[in-house]
């Protein structure tokens, strides 16, 4: 199912979830960002959190309230409820993923909710996999609807040539099949917010 051409683009927004210094996650999401474009049936965005710098979660009220004091939580506040789907380029930190992402989930709730969210994963032999497995438990939480394709890339270091992510042919099939499961995904989850479904 693809959105009807009368219909608003679906706003797709990858988050850089990595913030580390030397890190690889920014190439692996400009690709993942390029093949988006290719793709053609979304508006694309990228937010790194290494660039967003979110402070360590700082706001008084319960993010359910949205009684927002500060501009940077009002700022990614926008982008998030402006957002359709979502896809988080991780790598896998100690059997997890990384401490600024969870602070940028937890931000904010009522925005995340009822949208599909997407993983990218990378690391060492286990892609990052074991990261994306708690992402998941947490973004539920959040009511978002996380989809089952993924793509996993193993051994990260070897894919990355003068700074750049090179995928290989199962990244791409791996893409493709993400990005059909979103589109369709996400068409009904905004009917469903709209009240239209």
């Amino acid at each position: 199912m693809t959105p009807e051409p009368s219909a608003a683009p679906l706003i797709l927004t990858t988050v850089v979830a990595s913030t580390r210094p030397g890190r690889v996650g920014r190439s692996v999401a400009d690709w993942f960002c390029a093949r988006v474009a290719e793709d053609g049936r979304f508006k694309s965005h990228t937010v790194d959190l290494c660039e967003l710098a979110l402070p360590f979660l700082d706001e008084p009220h319960p993010p359910v309230l949205r009684q927002y004091t500060k501009s940077h939580t009002r700022a990614w506040s926008r982008i998030v409820e402006a957002s359709d789907a979502f896809v988080f380029v991780t790598p896998e930190y100690n059997g997890g993923f990384p401490a600024p992402l969870k602070n940028a989930w937890d931000y904010l709730a009522v925005e995340w909710q009822h949208k599909p969210a997407a993983f990218v994963s990378y690391g060492g032999v286990s892609a990052g996999t074991r990261a994306v497995q708690m992402a998941k438990q947490v973004v539920a939480n959040l009511r978002m609807l996380p989809i089952g394709p993924t793509v996993s890339i193993p051994f990260i270091g070897e894919q990355i040539q003068d700074g750049a992510f090179r995928p290989g042919k199962l990244h791409e099939s791996a893409a493709e099949h993400l990005l059909d499961e979103l589109a369709r995904t996400a068409t009904v989850m905004r009917r469903l917010r709209s009240g239209t479904y």
